[in-house]
This record gives structure tokens, C-alpha cells and sequence, in this order.
């Protein structure tokens, strides 16, 4: 990457710096993916200098380039006539990098034998020299990097799935540069700052910044600081312009050039009646850029402007690769298998499962039951299908399960997820003359009633001194982006996350007030009381997978949201943003909680939105006890 990652500025390196910090500290195997030249190998860096190694060696071996017989002694070194030509005993990779940390690039290109015994040296933490019989203990943090698609390479046979469970610890995804525009003028600045004559002065032209912005860079960051380290080359003056940079610009939306000799071609096509246009002008698109690109389906995506998700879409639709398996749910079962209806939201631990499928390919799980995934845009709509017997579990935040005991007593409480106060926060727009709760009195507030956010919204209105009565509550839940149209219907938002972390991100709007000493936001899973006495004997089983998930959604937190970008089309940096603010680990239900629930309940009830008093340590499942 080269310029230093405290001073990028996209929100998805803000939340990857974020992340490297929480990895730096840890001894843990660290695999880094992303397009070449991305900057895996100064991310690597920043991990090791920012780790109790940093006074250790830092070294960085492209697999790649090791040669296919030597390979062995590079990497774990050799005895003194171990072979023709070795003189000396000699000291490999391994063994240099004692007390440090060890880049191991490009290692999806390692030889299957070489796989091997990576594998061993990360199981044992041991080399055996080439020659030798005796292991020799080594104390290395590695670090794997790698362009290629290790789960495709492992459907192909080229990468050994045990050895990418074993450096998976933990996943570091770079974005390509041109999914993080921000970050675009201040690698600029920096390359032009390194590579300028030391006696110039050389300045970056609005419109030459602009052009930086439209150009896709399918080489990424090495290949921005190659095309500014020759334009200084070539000394074009103290100010460079548009001119200066020979560069492919993506057209702005909406500004066709049907003039081309594409768009005659493709209107001639349409004159003769040509049978299915559409899709031979798609195909023939994805196959070129395909050839264009080798066969690298990140490239071939970068050229066509699509996500990698929708190319491989259209790859599997011509036969290039396998077609994604999709479970059917819509089959009624079949004999003596079991079904079981899920409620989940587009964030969060049950969608990560449901898009890992963890569930579905547990061994000691899957047998005879069959999983329903059902999509709810809220928790109150969520346990209202639980109430009706639509679904049989959930989960949802703290207030949606105290509505639905108010009026139907059949959500019980399996466990519960740590607060997480900032995911749920009051918004205005930039420009609002609002700067404090205390100037929403008569304003407009769009918010989901009977959620964390009206819980919120009540606690921050008590706090300024004003009631719900000062305020005109609209029973509205906002949309992902925020329109205009939104900003005709009210002052503010209540808003939680994913969506939360998008507004802000868009610098379109400011945060008045999180749930921070406010609101815990703690997240329940529930159960409907009959699905319980029918089947709360797969309960236990039901919480390991969803533990075993959470703690998974913990440790590989851009996995994850790279995950639930790719299912429900969401935007990659505002899902790590809100993945951050949360931690999914499960735990069942302790007292305090149980006491923190009572006052909201006991709170909504003395305000009068709650038909009935409610007990909520009524509605607790626990294994091996009945609910009262």
C-alpha cells in the first residue's frame, strides 16, 4: 500500500484499520485476500509492526516464485549434503523469521506436496530441515496472502481444504481501490509526494483528481503509484492536469454514446428482429472480458463494472463454473423429516448463518431436519409471525418481544447477544438546524414503533425534558439509502444498524445521540411456546450452531460482511461498520438482563403502550426446565 494506513480515509479502510488492530496483538495465522496490488504485503506489515513481534524480523516470501525442486530447502532449509551442490547447512525461511513474522505471498500458488508440509509446520509449530530427522521448534506469526479464490481452488483440487481451515484463523478481505474512492486523492498526494524531483514543488489539478476518481484501476494502488511515478518521470511542470493523464474514465450514469459503432451494431440487431438480444450481447460481454482478463473473474468483473458475485452469476448460467446451490424451501417434507421455520433480518448472526449455511452442513444436526428461512424487515413484524405461528424461532433487539407478551404470551427467551448501544442512534440531516434532543420539540421523527429505536427515542426525550407528546412520532421505518422523499416526511430518524452505519457514512447526515449509557440494545433469540413443547429437544443443538456461528461472525468479521454483501447486495464498508459495533457471542439468560427487560416492560407499561403488565421471567427457557 505504501502510504501509511492511518491516513486513508474511505470508510472501509477506516473499518479494516479497525480490524487490523484488534488481530495485531493476537499470535493468530492471518489470511489476507484481494485483487493484486491492493497492498497485502503493507497490511501485513502493519500487523507485525503493531504487535508484540515488531523487534523481531519481518519477512515476505513470494510462493510463487519458489522454485518447484527447491522449494522445500527455501522454506525449512537443508543440511550440509542434503542433496547435489549443498555445501553448507543452510537456514530457511522459517527459521529466519524466528521470534517475527513470516509473509508466506501468493500462497495459493504452493505445490500440493508443499501444501503438506505447510500444514504440518503450522500444526506442530516445528520444521524439519531438508537431510535432517530432526524437528526443530520455530516461533513465527505467519501471514498467508493470496489473489486467487482458495474455495474455488479447492473445488478444483488445487488447494487443500485443511490447509485453508488452518490459516483461516482469521480473514483480512481488501476491497479493490475503486470500491474505496476516498482513499484515491490521499494515495495520490503521497506517490506524487515520493517520487517528485526533491527540488519541485508538485500539486495535483482539480480536474486531474477527478480523473484519478473515474478511472477503474484494475491494477489498484501499484498501479496508481506506476502511473503517477512516470507521469513525474516525465516532468510535466509544478501542476499536473487532466491532460497529463492517458487514462479510461467510466462515463457518468445515464450517458449512453449510442452513436458508437456498438450501438449501430446492437441497433441493427434490434431492426432484423435478432432472437434473444438480450442475452447474446450479455454473453458475448462476459466472455470477452473473460478472455481479456485470463480467466480472473476479479479483473473481468472490474472491467465490466459488475460485482464478482454477478459475474460468476452469468458464469454459471453459460456452464463456466457450477451454479450455486440454492435450498428449496418450499417442498412440504418429506417422511420423518422435520421442519423448521426461521425468522431473520438482512443483518446480524442468523443471516451470516443462513448465507454460510453452518446449519444445514452440520453433521449432527442435519439429519432429518430441514431448515425454512423466512426474511422479515423488522423485529416487530418478526415476532408477530411468531405469535401467529408463522415461524417457529427469531431473534430480534429488546423491545419487540415485550410488545409481543403484552398481547399474545407465546415468545420465550432462548438467550441473548452483548449491547451494543451505538448500533441504534437518533439522525438529522447535515443541515438541520437541530443540534441537541432538545430541538426536536414539535419536529417530525420517523421510526419502527415498538422497536430498540422507540425504546430510544423515549429515554432521549426524558433526558431533554420533553415528552412524547412534544414530539409527532411517525410510524415509518426509514429506507436504505435515505431519499429526499424521506426528508419530506420527517426531521429525524430513529434509525439501527446496517442502515445506520450507511447514513453515516454518506456524510449526508449527522448522529444527535447513540444509545450509549441510554440503551443497552441487547439482541434475544426467541421460540414460540409450541414449537418448544414440540421440538425443544433440538434446542441445545439449535444454540451450539448458533454460538459456534456467532463466535465464527467474531473472529472473521469481513468475512462475514463480505458474506452478507454478496447475499442481499448491501454495501460492503456500512456492513463492517455495523459489524463492528456488535458482538454476536450467546449466552442464555442471566438475571441482570432478565432485570433490564423487566424495566422496559415496567416502562412502556406505566406510559400506556403496553395493554397488560408483562413478567418476563415468565417467558425464560432454560434446558432441562419447563417454562411457567
Amino acid at each position: 500500500m505504501n502510504a501509511d494506513i492511518t491516513e486513508l480515509k474511505d470508510p472501509a479502510s477506516l473499518a479494516l484499520k479497525h480490524l487490523l488492530d484488534r488481530l495485531a496483538p493476537s499470535a493468530a495465522t492471518v489470511l489476507i485476500t484481494g485483487e493484486t496490488g491492493t497492498g497485502k504485503e503493507s497490511v501485513s506489515r502493519y500487523l507485525h509492526q503493531h504487535s508484540p513481534r515488531r523487534n523481531g524480523p519481518f519477512l515476505a516470501v513470494n510462493c510463487g516464485a519458489l522454485s518447484e525442486n527447491l522449494a522445500e530447502s527455501q522454506l525449512f532449509g537443508h543440511e550440509k549434503g542434503a542433496f547435489t551442490g549443498a555445501a553448507r547447512r543452510h537456514i530457511g525461511w522459517f527459521e529466519a523469521a524466528e521470534g517475527g513474522t513470516l509473509l508466506l505471498d501468493e500462497i495459493g500458488e504452493l505445490s500440493l506436496p508443499m501444501q503438506v508440509r505447510l500444514l504440518r509446520v503450522l500444526q506442530e509449530r516445528e520444521i524439519t530441515r531438508l537431510g535432517s530427522h530432526r524437528p526443530v521448534k520455530v516461533d513465527v506469526r505467519v501471514i498467508g496472502a493470496t489473489h486467487v479464490d482458495l474455495l474455488q481452488a479447492i473445488e478444483q483440487r488445487r488447494f487443500r481444504e485443511d490447509l485453508y481451515y488452518r490459516l483461516n484463523v482469521a480473514t483480512v478481505s481488501l476491497l479493490p481501490l475503486r470500491e474505496r474512492p476516498q482513499d484515491i486523492p490521499v494515495l495520490a498526494r503521497h506517490f506524487i509526494e515520493k517520487y517528485r524531483p526533491a527540488t519541485e514543488e508538485v500539486t495535483l489539478s482539480d480536474p486531474a483528481l477527478r480523473r484519478l476518481l473515474q478511472h477503474p484501476w484494475p491494477g489498484n494502488i501499484r498501479e496508481l503509484e506506476n502511473t503517477l511515478q512516470r507521469l513525474l518521470l516525465l516532468a510535466p511542470g509544478p501542476v499536473i492536469t487532466a491532460d497529463h493523464l492517458p487514462l479510461a474514465v467510466t462515463p457518468p450514469a445515464g450517458q449512453c454514446e449510442d452513436h458508437t459503432a456498438l450501438g449501430q451494431q446492437v441497433a441493427a440487431y434490434l431492426q432484423r428482429g435478432e432472437p434473444d438480444i438480450y442475452q447474446r450481447v450479455t454473453d458475448t460481454l462476459v466472455r470477452q472480458a473473460l478472455l481479456q482478463c485470463e480467466n480472473n473473474q476479479s479483473r473481468a468483473a472490474a472491467l465490466l463494472g459488475i460485482s464478482r458475485h454477478t459475474l460468476r452469476t452469468h458464469l454459471a448460467r453459460l456452464g463456466v463454473i457450477k451454479a450455486r446451490r440454492v435450498p428449496a424451501v418450499s417442498l412440504p417434507p418429506s417422511a420423518g423429516e422435520q421442519v423448521i421455520r426461521i425468522g431473520y433480518q438482512r443483518f446480524g448472526n442468523l443471516a451470516v448463518l443462513k448465507a454460510r449455511r453452518a446449519a444445514e452442513q452440520d453433521a449432527a444436526f442435519r439429519q432429518g431436519i430441514r431448515l425454512c428461512w423466512q426474511e422479515f424487515p423488522a423485529g416487530p413484524q418478526m415476532l408477530l409471525a411468531l405469535s401467529q405461528g408463522k415461524i417457529d424461532l427469531g431473534s430480534t433487539g429488546e423491545v419487540p418481544p415485550l410488545f409481543a407478551q403484552a398481547g399474545d404470551d407465546q415468545a420465550v427467551y432462548l438467550g441473548f447477544q452483548p449491547a451494543s448501544p451505538q448500533s441504534a442512534a437518533l439522525l438529522v440531516p447535515a443541515a438541520s438546524p437541530v443540534v441537541s434532543i432538545a430541538g426536536l420539540r414539535g419536529k417530525r421523527i420517523a421510526l419502527n414503533k415498538g422497536s430498540n429505536v422507540h425504546y430510544l427515542l423515549l429515554r432521549l426525550l426524558e433526558d431533554a425534558g420533553l415528552s412524547p407528546e412534544d414530539v409527532e412520532m411517525i410510524d415509518q421505518p426509514p429506507g436504505n439509502p435515505l431519499s429526499a422523499g424521506d426528508q419530506q416526511v420527517a426531521d429525524a430518524w430513529m434509525m439501527w444498524d446496517p442502515m445506520l452505519s450507511a447514513a453515516e457514512a454518506s456524510r449526508q447526515y449527522r448522529v444527535i445521540a447513540d444509545g450509549t449509557g441510554r440503551v443497552n440494545n441487547h439482541h434475544f433469540y426467541l421460540a414460540s411456546r409450541a414449537f418448544i413443547a414440540r421440538s425443544g429437544g433440538l434446542l441445545p443443538d439449535i444454540l451450539r450452531i448458533l454460538r459456534e456461528n456467532g463466535a465464527w461472525t467474531d473472529q472473521h468479521p469481513q468475512q462475514a460482511a463480505a458474506l452478507l454483501a454478496r447475499e442481499y447486495g448491501m454495501a460492503l464498508p456500512d456492513l463492517w461498520q455495523a459489524l463492528s459495533r456488535c458482538r454476536h457471542t450467546i449466552t442464555g439468560m442471566t438475571p441482570p438482563v432478565i432485570h433490564q427487560q423487566q424495566m422496559i416492560a415496567d416502562r412502556f407499561y406505566a406510559l400506556g403502550m403496553l395493554s397488560r403488565p408483562v413478567r418476563i421471567r415468565s417467558a425464560v427457557w432454560s434446558a432441562g426446565n419447563r417454562i411457567s
